[in-house]
């Protein structure tokens, strides 16, 4: 099987982020494998090591991605893929990922991709969708469970607390997220390893692409961290008071009655 996972470095939200300007300040922050991108790459070695083929992880970033993909690389992955837009894009969105990550897999011969079911940082969860649109190749998202008989896939997707089973053809893009499987860590062989396995680097002009190809429809306006959250109040004496008094909190303070 040829199987592509699709990761993104993203901030680690655990630690300090800091805004300035409407801009977080990369230098501050720390950077890790997109935390669902991990149930994906898990997936796809699962789904190597049963049915052989190799697993490819992609990613459109920056040199720094580099880090992030020999990650994948020690937890199992077989090859890894930077198509590096530092000096090409400054300020791309969703469209322009899929549409890069289309022009990527125009040649190539696929049978499973997966993805994230979301990012951590922007959580719009539309890479993958649009990019399966883009390839005309079924997609399901939100996926608990994946189990491959030749070129039938039998999926368990997560809907609000319930489950939804579909059957569908390969090939198919699916999202994960938790409880689909539990990462592995990368263990010392692991890492030795992928340090001699292949990492290519390409740009946008090998893919035959221009800027307006990939510009991006959307705007970030503004970036800021969400406001504190206020110490709690206790309320006191009898619980008809106490009702009066959170009535009239909830009303006059909160503005929410």
């Amino acid at each position: 099987m040829n199987i592509y996972v699709l990761l993104k470095k993203t901030f680690d939200t655990e630690e300090k982020i800091t805004v300035s300007g409407g801009r977080i300040e990369d230098d501050s922050a720390e950077f890790i494998i997109n935390p669902y991108d991990e149930y994906a790459v898990e997936e796809a070695i699962v789904q190597r090591d049963e049915h052989g083929g190799e697993v490819t992880v992609v990613t459109v970033g920056d040199e720094e991605s580099e880090k992030q993909l020999r990650t994948a690389l020690a937890m199992g992955a077989d090859k890894a893929v930077l198509i590096n837009t530092e000096e090409d894009i400054e300020n791309g969105d969703q469209y322009t990922t899929a549409k890069i990550l289309e022009a990527f897999f125009e040649d190539k011969e696929v049978d499973l991709i997966l993805a994230g079911n979301v990012a951590i940082d922007e959580a719009s969860g539309q890479v993958g969708p649009r990019l399966a649109a883009l390839l005309d190749i079924p997609y399901v998202s939100t996926i608990t469970s994946l189990k491959i008989d030749d070129d039938t896939a039998s999926i368990e997707k997560d809907v609000e607390g319930d489950v939804e089973i579909i059957e569908t053809s390969l090939p198919l893009l699916v999202t994960c997220q938790q409880g689909l499987n539990e990462p592995r860590y990368p263990s010392l062989p692991g890492i030795m390893k992928a340090k001699k396995k292949p990492l290519e680097e390409i740009e946008i002009d090998d893919l035959d692409l221009d800027e307006d190809d990939v510009e991006a429809k959307t705007k970030t306006v503004e970036v800021y961290l969400p406001p504190e959250k206020e110490a709690g109040k206790i309320l006191e004496g009898e619980p008809a008071d106490q009702v009066k008094e959170l009535v009239s909190l909830l009303k006059n303070e909160k503005k929410v009655l």
